[in-house]
């Protein structure tokens, strides 16, 4: 029973460990030149982005924008709205602002940040692109760019812009995105 608890005791304490790498990263911006801005599909509503989505395009605009990458990869599959994918619908809103279709590359299967990742790697591995800028909600960067650099990639995080948040609930996503990247490391995708 004391091992049980030692054992449980550990595991807090290393999630916790990562929860505060999380945090930290989560306010970092890391955009620096790369071959392509890799953004994290989010939420879409018939065939338009959700707010968190939108908001995460827009700031990947401007990275594209100020020439820090020639491509912006999109990823996301069909959530409960089967005719859309977050990836289709995100390349969607780059075109109409003005990104050429030849600068976008779309992931549109994705079910998860796991499958999304790994799939962004395949892409990017067989266009021969090294290096990418993440662009996720401030939470989910420190876990997205270990997994890609789990595959090779040079990576750097570059959160959305959003007003600092504090209180419980940010705590909550912390600890609930350590514990995704705890299992992910042990070899359980969530």
């Amino acid at each position: 029973m004391l091992v049980c608890a030692l054992a449980a005791l550990a595991c807090l304490v290393e999630i916790g460990s990562i929860a505060r790498k999380i945090e930290h990263q989560s306010i970092v911006d890391e955009a620096h030149s790369a071959d392509v801005i890799v953004v994290l599909g989010a939420a879409e509503y018939r065939g338009r982005p959700s707010p968190v989505l939108e908001r995460r395009l827009n700031h990947a605009l401007w990275l594209y924008r100020e020439g820090l990458a020639p491509r912006i990869l999109t990823t996301g599959g069909k959530g409960p709205d089967p005719l859309f994918s977050e990836g289709e619908v995100a390349r969607a809103y780059l075109s109409k602002h003005d990104v050429p279709a030849e600068a976008i590359l779309v992931e549109s299967e994705g079910d998860s940040t796991v499958y999304s990742t790994t799939a962004a790697a395949e892409i990017m591995h067989r266009m021969n692109l090294k290096s990418c800028i993440v662009v996720s909600d401030g939470y989910h960067i420190y876990r997205v760019k270990r997994m890609l650099q789990s595959q090779g990639i040079q990576v750097y995080g570059s959160p959305r812009p959003e007003a600092p948040k504090a209180g419980w609930r940010e705590q909550w996503l912390y600890f609930r995105q350590a514990v995704a990247y705890a299992l992910w490391r042990v070899g359980i995708a969530v």
